[in-house]
């Protein structure tokens, strides 16, 4: 008697209390927390817009709204990480630094600990200090620059006070209107029975649900410029519709787009608003495929590591008289006049110009799943390369902690063409050496905080297959 009166008690106190017992089969308790927060960063007024050098207006109204919006996770240890994604086609990483140093005085978050990466959306604002416009103009992107990088620091804390307990999932989707630009023609693509590569489909995406299993916040990406509109009207593009449809699809849930190795990758067809709206959706529709069907739970562990690398350019900087010349003929496009005029300005001021380029590289561990970041506009051949050493499940983002341009492959100075001339030097191309030295430094960074390799481990790379 006195023993079923004990068990009766124990039975009690188990099932008052489940905090202190097993939770039932298929329903584990929260090991995360996670919290988001987002900004509205659609410019009030019309100003200049970036992404396309030949425009000659500032905007022209609206189509969709822009949005800046922070994930904020926390591992059973208090190890926390921010996730920042910003419908915007560039952010200098000198604005990176001081977002990064203000979230590190602020909340305790070292480099490492937040990623932020742009959409590369061409249907944003220009961003920075206004260079090669007229004084309106640039005192405009000036305010604007000063406006966004309030929001973000603001974003950043709120994420972290929405801290909640939550489970954190993660998977690949895959969907398929990328197409290499370098290697097919956008003019005879209804011409052609196949499409030359090389490409990378997958659809990277983290899930996030709450106690009660309802999605909260969704990361997801995919390696694809965001150039289908080119027009003078705000647009978050393909990647700002995947976000409306995803939120729609999961009410009161926040879609977080990074853009992946997508420099040499187009959506094809396009120039036409329905084309960014249905790509958008089959965008949508790979993320929640792979939501329901497609996604793992992962450990309540995060790792991280941050390093700047020095990329060096192949030629020695211009001089006073190069630039001046430059500037004169009136050839060069506006994108590099700006570059041509500043540099001129920092060497008449008495300043010396970079011979190399302090680029940020980041690797880290959300659980069982490998995240890399990089800077600049890393082209998928990047993608390619780090899948086969880590493995075809490991998610890849490029244009993360700052905007200086492409970053090619080495088999693109053999092909040429304009991404191969796209270093911050406007008049020199990066060394030969940048693909080696960019991958060597990020498989180090990668396993000296314990990611292993695939021939570490003995598994054979399987992507493609």
């Amino acid at each position: 008697m006195k023993k079923a009166i004990l068990i009766s008690i124990l039975s009690l106190i188990l099932f008052s209390f489940p905090s202190l017992g097993y939770s039932s089969p298929g329903t584990p308790l929260p090991d995360w927390k996670a919290g988001v927060a987002k900004a509205n960063i659609t410019p009030n007024q019309s100003m200049w817009m970036a992404g396309y050098a030949v425009r000659d207006r500032p905007s022209e109204g609206k189509r969709t709204d822009l949005w800046a919006k922070a994930l904020a996770l926390e591992d059973l240890n208090g190890k926390r990480i921010v996730f920042v994604s910003m419908d915007l086609a560039a952010i200098s990483k000198s604005i990176v630094d001081e977002i990064k140093n203000r979230v590190e005085r602020d909340f305790n978050l070292k480099k490492d600990q937040v990623i932020l990466n742009v959409s590369h959306t061409h249907t944003g604002p220009a961003t920075g200090d206004g260079g090669g416009l007229d004084d309106i103009n640039r005192e405009k992107v000036k305010n604007y620059t000063t406006d966004l990088k309030e929001k973000l620091v603001s974003i950043i804390g709120a994420a972290l006070k929405q801290l909640q307990p939550a489970k954190v999932n993660t998977g690949n989707g895959v969907v398929r209107f990328q197409v290499n630009r370098r290697n097919n023609n956008e003019d005879k693509l209804s011409e052609q029975t196949t499409l030359q590569g090389p490409n990378e489909y997958s659809v990277p995406v983290i899930k996030v649900t709450d106690q009660n299993d309802k999605v909260f916040a969704i990361l997801f990406g995919y390696a694809c410029h965001n150039t289908v509109l080119n027009d003078y009207k705000w647009s978050g593009d393909y990647a700002g519709y995947a976000q409306i449809e995803l939120e729609k699809l999961y009410p009161g849930a926040t879609a977080l787009f990074f853009q992946g190795a997508g420099g040499d990758q187009n959506p094809l067809p396009r120039r036409q608003e329905g084309l960014a709206e249905q790509y958008g959706k089959e965008l949508a529709a790979a993320v929640e495929r792979t939501i329901n069907f497609g996604t793992k739970t992962v450990s309540s562990k995060i790792t991280t590591n941050y390093r700047e690398i020095e990329l060096y350019f192949a030629k020695d900087p211009p001089t006073k008289e190069e630039l001046t010349r430059l500037i004169n003929d009136g050839k060069l496009p506006s994108y590099q006049l700006s570059r041509a005029k500043a540099m001129l300005k920092t060497l008449n001021e008495g300043g010396k110009l970079m011979t190399s380029y302090l680029y940020p590289i980041q690797a880290c561990k959300i659980g069982e799943q490998t995240i890399f970041a990089l800077a600049g506009e890393i082209v998928v051949g990047y993608a390619i390369d780090l899948k086969q050493i880590f493995g075809y499940d490991t998610f890849v983002f490029g244009y993360s902690n700052g905007s200086m341009g492409y970053i090619p492959t080495t088999t693109m100075f053999h092909e040429g063409d304009y991404e191969v001339m796209g270093s911050p030097m406007f008049d020199s191309p990066w060394r030969f050496d940048i693909e080696s030295n960019i991958i060597s430094n990020i498989t180090k960074l990668a396993t000296d905080i314990g990611i292993k390799t695939n021939s570490q481990i003995g598994e054979k790379y399987r992507y493609g297959n």
